[in-house]
């Protein structure tokens, strides 16, 4: 990894990685919808009267913290990509960082293969209203910081241990500001989750409200 690289360059270089968790996401996306088959009867019956209560009480004028909505979901994505950031400064945690990509497909696939198994096109409005927008900018920003660990903690393996040579000031700064980059794509990402999101399903749940 040449220290002086520009994003694009550096995108273009690790090609084959951002293909490498772009395929493994999808695959938890897909093991995350088959888990959903997997669920008991009464665990469905259980999540569907949750739910049901939930459309009740927003469609009954129940009032969101929009504040309070935002702070949590920014704190929820920026400990993701801690994690991801941290795991990447160690060889040891760039195993961990395609856990964590997989695990986000399966929670996401999950979510949506429930919504769609148990309530049908309405579950689909649903997820295309609340969990689709925000995760178009998530999903990128998390795979991106996942390859710029999986490209640092290569280029340690590479540069430090076996060759043991290289500068490793530009690469990392590289690495850090592409985080923080990403950073800022995940508060834009809360934004919506926590003040226009909470609206829009707002708008939907008169429709969902009656699902038993």
């Amino acid at each position: 990894m040449n220290g002086k690289l520009t994003m694009k360059q550096f995108m273009k270089e690790n090609l084959s990685l951002y293909v490498f968790v772009s395929v493994l996401f999808v695959i938890g996306v897909v093991f995350g919808a088959v888990m959903v088959n997997a669920l008991s009867l009464e665990q469905k019956q259980e999540m569907s009267r949750y739910l049901g209560s939930f459309f009740q009480e927003v469609n009954g004028g129940m009032q969101i913290e929009g504040g309070q909505s935002f702070q949590q979901a920014f704190g929820m994505h920026m400990k993701w990509i801690l994690l991801i950031w941290l795991f990447g400064l160690s060889v040891i945690g760039l195993p961990l960082v395609l856990i964590l990509d997989f695990l986000k497909g399966v929670l996401i696939g999950f979510t949506v293969g429930y919504l769609v198994a148990q309530f049908s096109w309405k579950g689909m409005l649903f997820a295309l209203v609340s969990v689709a927008p925000q995760n178009l900018i998530v999903i990128p920003a998390l795979l991106i910081c996942s390859v710029s660990a999986m490209a640092f903690s290569i280029y340690i393996i590479k540069n430090r241990f076996i060759q043991r040579r290289g500068a490793i000031y530009h690469p990392f700064m590289r690495y850090v500001s592409i985080t923080l980059l990403m950073g800022v794509f995940l508060f834009a990402a809360a934004l919506w989750e926590g003040y226009v999101s909470l609206d829009v399903i707002k708008w939907v749940t008169p429709m969902l409200a009656g699902i038993n």
